[in-house]
Order: C-alpha cells, then structure tokens, then sequence
C-alpha cells in the first residue's frame, strides 16, 4: 500500500503504532519522504514522544511515508509512493502525514502518530474516514520532530475512534487525563466559513440525526488568518529546507513551493504575526460564550489522485484548517459520510490547553441520539 518506509521492531506490547517518517527513532534514518535526506546519518536517540510509545509497552510497527518534507497537502510522493487511501481509494490520502492516516484506515495500527503544521493531521484524517486530532501548540514534545524549529507544528495521533486518540495522548502526553462524561451538555456554535454545498448539507444533515442545534457565528478575521498561516509556514520552511533545492534531489512541486517561499519577506512575517494575535482574541472571545467551535474540516470533498498532482492548485484545501495552526487552538476532525458515500471531516476546536474536553465534546457529538 506504500505506507511503510522502513519496517521497525520495537516494543512488545498490546498496541500497534507507526510513526512518521519525520520523527526520530534511534538508529534509523529520518528522511521525512525526501530522496534529498537518503544520505543523512541515523538518529541517535528517540523523540520524545517515541521514547513515551516505547515506555508505555507498546509496538512501533513502522514509519510511515508523507509528503515530501512534510511540506505538500496531497501526500503524492513519486520518490516513495503515494499512500492508498484505503476507504476511498480514487481520492488523495491528503498530506502531509498520508501514511500515518492509510495506516490508521486500513487497520494496520491501532493508532499513529503524524504531525500538523497546516493541517497535515486533520486533512488526511478527512480524506481517510478517520478520527485526527492536532493537540494545543507545545502540548506535546516536538523534541525529536522535523523540522527541529517551528512555530505553528504540533504532534498528534490518529485512530478509528475518539477513545484511541485519547489513549494515544495520555502515552504521549502524560499531562494528558480524559475526562469519563460531561456534566452538562456543550455549548456548540458553527463557525461560518465557505464550504461547497456538498460538504455544507453532510454536516448540516449530521446536525439533524443527532438533534444538535448549535448557533452560528463569524469571526472577521478568519480568512486573513490563512493567509497569515501560509506567510509564517512558507518563512520557517524555507529556514528548514532551503538549502535543499540546491541538491537537484526534491520533488518538482516541493522544490517550486520551496523557491517560492524563498519570497517571504520578515516584514510579511511581522504582519502575519499581528494577525496571530488579533485571530487569537476573536476566538478565544467566542469561547467564553461557548465550549466548542464546529466547522468543516475540508472546504470541498476531497479530489480524485489523478486531479491533485499540482499541489499548489489545491492549497485552498487548508483553508479552514491552517488558523488553528496560527492560533494555537487544538482541534480534531471527525469522520463523516456523504449520501453518495463520500468523505466528510467535521473540525472541532476548544480553548487552548483543553485537549481533555475537546475530545469530550467530540465524544459527546459521536454518541448523541
């Protein structure tokens, strides 16, 4: 299926992991999907949160394969292979942590673990018909994690269900404690953002069967919060990666990405930063009035393999996922389904830090009747 970069044997406990391949684990390369990194020495210790996997008995099983870099939303890799989309296998496993998500999917692990600088987690878990979760920015260890340097970059599990993912964090965050039940319901409210009308009626008909009634708000400025997102992720990976368009050795979408990037000006930076803070009173705002945020994951249904070779045509895709990179808020995509049996990702986000009642709240939605 091309999941697998390198096998592993770790561990010999009751749960199966993979990890991305742009977390260390000791002795093997990190390669992050690139044939430009297939000559860079082994790791010599663990990230963290593979040290945490390992002390919590469980089994790393394998690496799995990305978009190269981990800089691409597709998860077209030609140098290592595109991971299938096991459920959906005519449409892109979505990038960056592909392989982490087919895994997850085709039942290969009991979770994964990915990483989510503008939405790598939470799109390909909305491609794959799986549970995603980006935890609150420096939540958990980025001690070991390509690229070692980033502001907007979070480590986080997938898996086919909402408990999973809270096994998963309490091994790699052991702050982490779930909360049993909550003892009232959520206060919901639907962020309002551009959406096809496929995507739109899926959520809106979910809503329905689960007798959920959330209000509706805006925030002014969450579309230049994208923007924002794209200026700071393009200014750190250029500092990341830069010097690798001079190998010959990327692919032709990173390598035009990454000269692109390249443009990034401190002072667009700068902007991009008093946007950050503006963003982050708006929805922290919200959130004393509500518990929860609900909004699509994805803008469209996710496009057919042989559409999506140009990644940057479909940079839009990220568009209401990448602010919660800018603003730091955990989030987590829940599968959906369309009548036509198509994939669906509904994002819930939550105050910063409160990882726990997110994945309470996602829950609680889940199993309402």
């Amino acid at each position: 299926m091309n999941i697998i970069v390198q096998e592993v044997q770790k561990g010999v406990g009751a749960l199966k992991v993979m990890v991305k391949d742009s977390i260390d684990i000791q002795g093997m390369k990190t390669m992050s999907g690139s044939k430009a990194l297939m000559q860079s020495q082994p790791a010599t210790t663990n990230a963290e949160v593979v040290d945490r996997i390992l002390l919590a008995d469980c089994q790393i099983t394998a690496k799995t394969n990305l978009h190269e870099l981990a800089f691409g939303i597709t998860g077209i890799n030609h140098t290592f292979g595109t991971a299938l989309n096991p459920k959906y296998p005519a449409l892109i496993p979505g990038g960056s942590s592909s392989g982490s998500a087919a895994a997850v999917a085709a039942g290969l692990a009991d979770f994964s673990l990915g990483t989510d600088t503008g939405g790598s987690i939470r799109m390909p878990a909305a491609c794959c018909g799986i549970y995603g979760l980006k935890p609150t920015f420096n939540r958990v260890s980025r001690q070991g994690v390509q690229p070692a340097e980033s502001s907007l970059d979070c480590v986080g599990p997938f898996a086919n269900s909402v408990e999973m993912i809270e096994t998963a964090m309490q091994i790699i965050d052991p702050t982490f404690q779930p909360i049993a039940s909550l003892t009232q319901a959520p206060k919901l409210a639907v962020l309002d953002v551009k959406a096809d009308t496929a995507v739109l009626d899926c959520i809106q008909k979910f809503f329905a069967q689960k007798s959920l009634v959330p209000k509706h708000v805006s925030v002014d400025s969450f579309e230049s919060a994208f923007q924002a997102g794209m200026q700071i992720i393009n200014y750190e990976s250029w500092q990341a990666y830069g010097e690798l368009t001079e190998t010959g050795l990327l692919g032709k979408d990173v390598q035009h990405r990454l000269l692109k990037a390249a443009e990034t000006t401190l002072q667009q930076v700068e902007q991009a930063e008093c946007i950050r803070t503006k963003f982050i009173q708006e929805i922290d705002h919200l959130f004393t009035e509500y518990d929860a945020l609900l909004l699509p994951t994805l803008p469209q249904i996710p496009p057919k393999l042989i559409d999506a070779e140009n990644t940057v045509a479909f940079l839009n895709l990220t568009a209401l996922v990448r602010p919660f990179n800018l603003s730091g808020h955990p989030a987590i995509s829940i599968p959906l389904e369309t009548e036509e049996g198509l994939p669906v990702g509904l994002q819930i986000v939550a105050k910063q830090n409160a990882d726990e009642h997110l994945c309470a709240i996602a829950s609680y939605i889940v199993n309402a009747v």
